[in-house]
């Protein structure tokens, strides 16, 4: 066998992308000659979205898996595999070829399981499954099925649930039945998904879309407790472009400390990254109020910065003060005030960290509106809905908590300046004292909770989270999940509002899955079908 024929074997059945490079030849397949597919056929293979059966054979009349027709649509959207962390179904193995490409298409809500937390990864697609899921792909929106009766003489065998779905792909023209009949149970064969896909790249305004490069904006990634030589290997395994190390804290002397590492400086400017440090309070009050209510004392902060800034030709300062006081509110405007125009006679940039705006005095001292006006971009925390020591349990950062947060904050600051930061972490809760028996967990320790023998998990829909339960010395304990699946929708959201990019609190916390899953966000969400 061709090592050509292989790949092209393997794209189907072991779960292996095809090669665009290796797919410009086309496949000789002896059983489609007669096939009305045939171009179909021909065209979707040479574009690496679909295989052969074989390294001569298609079998276009086979019946096509609900796992293969995941894997279709995943390259044709131009999306990557994602080994979710915490599996969407219990019959889906996650060292299965297709495992990547079902989880990929359940983060964007395109695909559906059966109920009961199963998928059926190798039963036939039929046809008015493959109409949902032919126009979620498309982003299409549900239609009136009142014209059914009069288009299909059997429109009343049609599931409730499927009907918008078939008069949307009828006046889209990507399926359309025959002799009258749509035959809503019929499986979908290997010939008729041909068709179905190639039907739509042969629509240019949506073929064009698809062949768009990623645009992620600024992806920002903050390190905490982790080495440099750890957190360049953090970078290079995800999306972050913009690097915030710990390096610059002010002290009671007003003196702002420097841990600056020249090695990581020089490999940002290698690999094409920004460099923002961190400039940070340690949440200490008294110490923030010493600095921001003497102006003098301001313009001290405000000069050693810029020396920095100059010295190391960094590319900007991301400005972290926790636990300010109310009483600080102009101090605090008018320092990011001072800074920026200090930095910008440089070329950097200043963003300044806050946390979502609920009204209470955590977040008195920052004047949102003020802040954003004078600062190059404004950081938003979206984490710590439930915090360590909250009497209460719940979310750390559920989807409409999120969503509400940034849209506050859009009602004062401008879109092109927002960063969303979300949380590579989590909480494992005490049932019994919230406030006291829980603790942060990275996203790896709690896939191993969600995996171990006796868990429980759920999807939450509203919250757009799992949520665990397990037993720990015979009491309960829950988890809120963060994962690819969660993050994915909050990406969609934010950057559905267009904003600036995406934050991170903070690298090392997440699993290596999460990166595709907001890179296939990012790229779904900006197609305009």
């Amino acid at each position: 066998m061709t090592l050509l024929a292989t790949l092209l074997t393997l794209g189907l059945v072991a779960g292996y992308s095809v090669p665009v490079e290796a797919a410009v030849v086309k496949q000789p397949f002896q059983d489609i000659n007669s096939s009305y597919a045939k171009d179909a056929i021909t065209h979707l293979v040479n574009k690496g979205i679909a295989a052969g059966t074989s390294e001569t054979r298609f079998e276009p009349k086979k019946a096509v898996t609900r796992a293969e027709f995941a894997t279709f649509a995943v390259r044709l959207l131009g999306l990557k595999p994602v080994k979710n962390n915490i599996s969407p179904y219990n019959d889906t193995s996650t060292t299965a070829w297709y495992y990547g490409n079902i989880a990929a298409m359940t983060n964007l809500s395109i695909l559906e399981g059966k109920g009961q937390g199963t998928f059926q990864p190798n039963a036939s697609i039929t046809r008015e499954e493959a109409a949902a899921l032919l126009v979620r792909m498309l982003k299409q929106s549900s239609v009136s099925t009142g014209l059914l009766s009069t288009t299909y003489n059997d429109a009343s065998d049609i599931s409730v649930w499927a009907r918008p779905y078939v008069q949307k792909v009828y006046q889209l023209g990507l399926m359309r039945g025959s002799d009258g009949l749509f035959r809503p149970q019929d499986q979908v064969t290997r010939e008729e998904a041909a068709v179905m896909l190639d039907a739509i790249l042969q629509k240019k305004e949506w073929s064009e879309q698809l062949e768009n490069p990623d645009s992620l904006g600024i992806q920002l990634g903050w390190q905490y407790d982790s080495t440099t030589a750890e957190f360049k290997k953090q970078v290079e395994q995800s999306e972050v472009n913009t690097l915030v190390p710990r390096w610059f804290f002010l002290n009671s002397s007003m003196q702002v400390t420097d841990h600056t590492d020249a090695t990581l400086l020089s490999w940002a400017s290698a690999t094409d990254r920004e460099v923002w440090p961190l400039l940070g309070n340690r949440s200490d009050p008294a110490m923030t109020h010493q600095m921001l209510s003497s102006s003098a004392n301001r313009a001290s902060v405000v000069a050693q910065v810029t020396a920095y800034v100059k010295k190391y030709k960094l590319d900007g300062i991301n400005v972290d003060f926790e636990n300010v006081q109310s009483a600080d509110r102009e101090g605090m405007t008018a320092f990011v005030t001072s800074l920026t125009a200090s930095l910008h006679s440089l070329g950097a940039v200043v963003s300044v960290d806050v946390s979502p705006d609920l009204g209470t005095d955590w977040t008195e001292a920052f004047d949102y509106a003020k802040l954003g006006a004078v600062s190059d971009y404004m950081v938003l925390m979206g984490y710590e809905e439930h915090w360590n020591g909250d009497p209460i349990a719940g979310s750390v950062a559920s989807l409409p908590w999120v969503e509400n947060a940034l849209d506050t904050m859009l009602s004062d600051v401008v879109r092109a300046k927002v960063i969303l930061a979300l949380p590579l972490y989590t909480r494992d809760w005490s049932s019994a004292s919230p406030a006291t028996d829980s603790w942060d967990i990275t996203l790896a320790e709690q896939g191993t909770r969600a995996r171990a023998a006796g868990s429980v998990r759920q999807w939450n829909a509203s919250l757009g989270q799992y949520v665990i339960g397990y037993l720990s010395n015979g009491m309960p304990r829950y988890i809120w999940a963060e994962d690819s699946r969660s993050l994915t929708a909050k990406v969609r959201m934010s950057t559905d509002r267009k904003i600036a990019g995406l934050a991170y609190w903070y690298m090392g916390g997440e699993t290596a899955d999460v990166w595709n899953a907001i890179s296939n966000a990012s790229r779904f969400e900006s197609y305009l079908f």
